[in-house]
Parts: C-alpha cells; sequence; structure tokens
C-alpha cells in the first residue's frame, strides 16, 4: 500500500520512470521514509528544470548500474547538480541476443519471455557485485538523498528496488505493484524494435511478473531468503540490515 499523501513520481521532461521509493507500508506498520532513495531510468537527457528538480531533492548520489560501454555512450546530464556518481556496474546482455534473434527470425513472444526470465534468474547469481555497491552506498547515510537507476528503470532497477523493499519488509504484493509500474511510466522504449510485432516487442519493453518472480526464486532456492541473499552476497549482516530498516522506516 502506498501513501499518496505526498507526490511520489517525479515528473521529468527529459527523464522517465523517476519516482520516491517512499510512501510504502510494511508489515508491521510502518512506512518507507520518503525522499531518501529514489529510482530512475537513465539520467542522460535532463533538461535544466530537470536538473534543478533533482537540486531541489537534495539529492547527493547518484549509482549508475549500466554497463561501462552503456554509460559512456549516454552520460549524466547533471551539470549544476551537486552530487557524486558511483559507478555499480551489471553488464547488459540482452542486446546482442535480441539483435540476433531479429536477424535470424527467431524473435518471437515466447523466445523473448524465455531469454529475459533467464535474464533475470543471472542478477542474483552473476550480477552480485554491481548490487553489492549499490547497496553498500546506499546503507552509507552520507549518501542519501540517493538516486539509483540503470537504461530504462525497469529490469536491473527492478530487482534492486524490489530487493531493497522487502529488506525494508514491504509486502510482495506491493512490491510487485511497483515493479510494474514500470510499464506506466517508462516513455524511452517508444519507437524501439519497430520490425518486430506488437507481441514480440512487448515482451521486450515491458516489466512482466514471471520475469521478477524468477529472480526471487534464484534467491530463496539458492541463498534460502532475500535476507540470506543480502547477508552473503551484498555484506549486508543482521545488524546492517536493521541499520537500514532504522535509518529508512518511520512510524
Amino acid at each position: 500500500m502506498l501513501d499518496d499523501t505526498l507526490p511520489h513520481v517525479v515528473p521529468l521532461k527529459g527523464g522517465s520512470n523517476f519516482r520516491d521509493l517512499g510512501g510504502y507500508r510494511t508489515a508491521d506498520g510502518r512506512t518507507v521514509r520518503r525522499r531518501a532513495v529514489f529510482r530512475s531510468a537513465h539520467l542522460g537527457t535532463l533538461t535544466n528544470e530537470d536538473r534543478a528538480a533533482l537540486s531541489k531533492l537534495g539529492v547527493r548520489t547518484i549509482v549508475d548500474l549500466r554497463g561501462v560501454n552503456e554509460a559512456a555512450e549516454t552520460p549524466h546530464l547533471i551539470d549544476g547538480v551537486d552530487c557524486r556518481i558511483v559507478g555499480a556496474h551489471i553488464e547488459p546482455q540482452l542486446g546482442d541476443r535480441i539483435r540476433n534473434a531479429v536477424a535470424d527470425g527467431t524473435a518471437t513472444p515466447h523466445f523473448m519471455m524465455d531469454l529475459f526470465t533467464d535474464h533475470y534468474r543471472e542478477y542474483p547469481r552473476r550480477c552480485a557485485p554491481g548490487f553489492r555497491t549499490l547497496f553498500a552506498t546506499l546503507s552509507d547515510g552520507t549518501h542519501r538523498p540517493l538516486v539509483f537507476h540503470c537504461t530504462a528503470g525497469k529490469d536491473r532497477t527492478g530487482f534492486a528496488s524490489a530487493l531493497l523493499l522487502t529488506l525494508l519488509g514491504v509486502s510482495w504484493e506491493t512490491v510487485m505493484e511497483d515493479y510494474l509500474r514500470t510499464n506506466e511510466l517508462w516513455t524511452g522504449h517508444i519507437g524501439r524494435h519497430p520490425e518486430l510485432d506488437i507481441d514480440t516487442r512487448a515482451a521486450i519493453i515491458e516489466a512482466r511478473t514471471p520475469y521478477l518472480e524468477a529472480a526471487f526464486e534464484v534467491v530463496r532456492a539458492d541463498f534460502g531468503s532475500p535476507e540470506a541473499f543480502a547477508e552473503k552476497a551484498l555484506g549486508l549482516d543482521v545488524a546492517a540490515r536493521e541499520r537500514l530498516r532504522a535509518d529508512l522506516l518511520e512510524g
């Protein structure tokens, strides 16, 4: 459940999918603190007004989950925003496979669904170093308010957001609702993959429940629980998780 008494989505003229992760209610009746952690698509097309909005939010740190070359191709447009950028690079693995499937005619909705489901399974297995950097930075209060993002704010950002909210005690139903809101808020897909039929294209650009579920199935199968994953793979022991909850929950 989301407390709608304060704005949740931050409208940006040159960006999209920028939103406050605060306002969600936890199982024990507390609320995730507002204006502390934000999620977003890339910040490489921001306007002067957008940069003023980030400054008004007091953003201190931007954690970039994109791959090294991916980040270099679309650098942040944040001149004048007094913040630092932390690279938590998770290299993209899907682009070449999508292009190859389009080229050889094997790009179908079913193929793309399988491709993305398998890709999400790799987040807890292969991508822990990038997520570890994110959570280490996030856990240090001197870096907040903090924004983390990938390209669309959908997949890598989606998994990271779901993990954070889960560790804070937000219900899975609400976590999934937050994840799926990308389908309303991300505009960067406009004009992409015009050569594909609508169903195949949708499997690529949409956040879908089976994708996120696949990642958390691996978390539980390989580690036992999200908390165990956080401790074993991300370095967040019980004390660190309690500090994070103390910092990011109120009420």
